[in-house]
């Protein structure tokens, strides 16, 4: 049990950490302000802790593709299409990283891309009910000429599938309901507005 700790509109009574392994599970008794002034009846919450990420929708402004990569995903396992998900490319942020850092590393690990420009999109809470987890988010400039195989850590038990699709090809595969990770909805719809954009900033 860690020291009560206060500030102006959360009063945390008792935290403790119910597991720690790959990921940690801390639970919460606290209480918070109302909208009307008054406090809360003290609250008991479960946090999953599992750091902060950051990703990237790879996108070929000249080719008008972008990289999708295929994996395993054990959250998925009772999900309608199976627990194979297409997603983009992702990875958590280690000490001293910054987002940056973290998709052009993972970029290369998970695609065998190299990125040479990225715009900023959004940072966003996964699950903030239950989960800590945020996502720094980008779309990231890539040449997609000789972009495809499996990729990944092997070590980490990574088995990546790339695949490189049109855009077109790739939004329609969103409309269908074949693309399910938060990540790559949000960063597919970004390119779907703000296509025109990319391609004239990354013309040269």
């Amino acid at each position: 049990m860690e020291q009560v700790t206060v500030n102006a509109n959360v009063e945390i009574l008792e935290k403790t950490i119910c597991f720690e392994g790959f990921f940690r599970i801390e639970r919460y008794r606290l209480r918070h302000r109302l909208f009307n002034g008054d406090w809360s009846h003290p609250l008991v919450r479960e946090v999953f802790e599992r750091g902060h990420a950051a990703a990237v929708l790879p996108y070929d402004p000249i080719r008008d593709e972008v990289v999708l990569i295929e994996q395993f995903r054990v959250g998925a396992l009772n999900a309608p299409g199976g627990p194979w998900l297409m997603e983009i490319v992702a990875g958590i942020i280690e000490a001293d990283e910054t987002t940056e850092d973290v998709v052009k590393r993972e970029s290369i690990e998970e695609a065998n891309c190299i990125i040479t420009d990225l715009i900023p999109l959004y940072n966003f809470l996964v699950s903030p009910g239950g989960a800590t987890e945020s996502v720094a988010l980008f779309c990231g400039r890539v040449d997609t000429t000789h972009a495809g195989g499996v990729h990944g850590a092997s070590e980490e038990g990574e088995d990546i599938k790339v695949h490189v699709v049109t855009v077109d090809t790739a939004l329609a595969l969103l409309q269908a309901g074949k693309i399910n990770s938060v990540s790559a909805i949000i960063a597919l719809q970004w390119l779907a507005l703000n296509r025109d954009h990319a391609r004239t900033i990354w013309a040269a």
